[in-house]
């Protein structure tokens, strides 16, 4: 006799790898949609149906069950606690430093001075939507959901660059920029968080001091196990060992991130960078460079799969409103507004915007795809009125950002690309 299912760690991993597989050979063999795209319909089209039964039929418990199983997985402590070091390193080992410093005005200036003016414009809208809408949520919360849904999500960026053909400066400049913004939209929402669980009146020196230490020191530990894990691969030759130190690297610098109190994500970013070009250029035999590129390129493939297939099941956990369907709609509206102006207001102050010509700030804009980390932060707040305006603001500007920006964005390189030549300079 078979006995109940206990959603265990373990059983839970299988259940979404057997679920990512399936469904992934599914999209591969009828549907022909880029990995992301499918495996997030499909996910999100599954939850619909079974909450639409759940409906019809009122004795079905279907989706409540979905539910409590997305629920036991904790999508907010697996992502930001766990996949994210992985995806945020194998996205990093692939960006070219060179490229990386031709672009470094742009990334430094979108990543940091973008994202806060984004968290201000996507907050003070976001408070006139709720208000208009009769949402009436303290303004705090408002900026709140400016904070985790102003940065661009390097997993999903990465993914669709994979299948655009950018010039190798636009595509370390979004994938620089992704990286980065979105250890600055962590921190900065964590400040804006605790002052509104606290109710304490902002401090903003004390916050810039916060946001200061935790980027600042997330820079400086990536510096520093980097160099650490390239220097012990420069001094032996063996492919096992040196995959097996890549992989020490994000997990435990990871682990100390946190007790440190500095950001874990850019100090992953930056480990990374220094893997991927001074470890492959001067630490790695052609044998370790294979396996290591290799090993990095399936943990990443599998990582983004599941990832993928979990946001189109978090559907089930949005609440049934129609008001929040509308105040969705609005969301994607000034999301889209907000990432405008956040990118073309710096690139013109600093002179960049006439230079690098539309395909720079168009690639920024609709190529700027929220994507898990905004829903894991998301499901991350505490229980409350606030927390059910925002996670249903986040998923409707999260989902259209991955379908149908991600799903259009190759066709508007190409057709940019056929009208305007590559920048040289950003």
């Amino acid at each position: 006799m078979i006995g109940t299912l206990t959603l265990t760690p373990f059983n839970a991993a299988a259940i979404l790898i057997v679920l990512a597989a399936v469904l992934g050979y599914i999209n591969f063999r009828f549907l022909g949609l880029p990995s992301s795209i499918g495996l997030t319909v499909m996910g999100a089209v599954a939850s619909v149906v079974v909450v639409a039964l759940d409906e019809l039929l009122p004795a079905s418990s279907v989706s409540h069950d979905i539910a409590e199983f997305i629920a036991g997985i904790d999508f907010h402590t697996t992502l930001m606690d766990g996949m994210l070091s992985f995806l945020l390193f194998a996205g990093a080992l692939h960006v070219s430093w060179q490229q990386l410093h031709r672009g470094r005005w742009a990334i430094l200036v979108l990543s940091t001075i973008g994202v806060l003016l984004s968290t201000l414009i996507v907050g003070a809208g976001f408070l006139w939507l709720t208000q208009a809408l009769g949402y009436a949520i303290p303004p705090i919360w408002c900026f709140v959901f400016g904070a985790l849904i102003s940065p661009t999500d390097p997993v999903s960026v990465m993914s669709v660059l994979k299948r655009t053909s950018v010039s190798p400066l636009l595509e370390a400049t979004v994938a620089g920029e992704s990286l980065f913004n979105d250890g600055v939209g962590v921190v900065v929402f964590a400040i804006l968080l605790s002052a509104a669980v606290s109710g304490v009146h902002l401090d903003l020196a004390h916050g810039a001091l916060l946001f200061v230490e935790e980027a600042g020191g997330g820079i400086v530990l990536g510096l520093v196990i980097g160099w650490i894990a390239y220097r012990a691969m420069r001094s032996i030759d063996d492919y096992k060992v040196e995959v097996l130190i890549s992989l020490a690297t994000v997990m435990g610098g990871y682990a100390i991130a946190s007790p440190l109190h500095v950001s874990g994500p850019v100090a992953m970013a930056v480990a990374g960078l220094i893997i991927g070009n001074a470890g492959v250029a001067h630490a790695m035999s052609d044998t370790t460079r294979d396996y290591v590129h290799k090993f990095w390129d399936l943990i990443d493939d599998i990582l983004n799969t599941v990832l993928f297939l979990l946001i189109g099941l978090e559907v089930v956990t949005v609440p049934r409103d129609t008001g929040l369907l509308v105040l969705g709609g609005g969301a994607i509206i000034l999301s889209l507004a907000a990432r405008s102006l956040s990118v073309l207001l710096p690139l013109s102050a600093f002179g960049k915007a006439r230079a690098a010509g539309p395909v720079v700030p168009i690639t920024l804009i609709w190529g700027g795809l929220r994507g898990g980390i905004s829903i894991a932060l998301a499901l991350g707040l505490p229980e409350g009125p606030e927390r059910d305006v925002v996670l249903a603001a986040t998923y409707a500007v999260v989902l259209f950002t991955v379908v149908v920006q991600g799903g259009t964005i190759a066709k508007v390189l190409a057709w940019l690309d056929g009208r305007h030549r590559h920048p040289t300079d950003i």
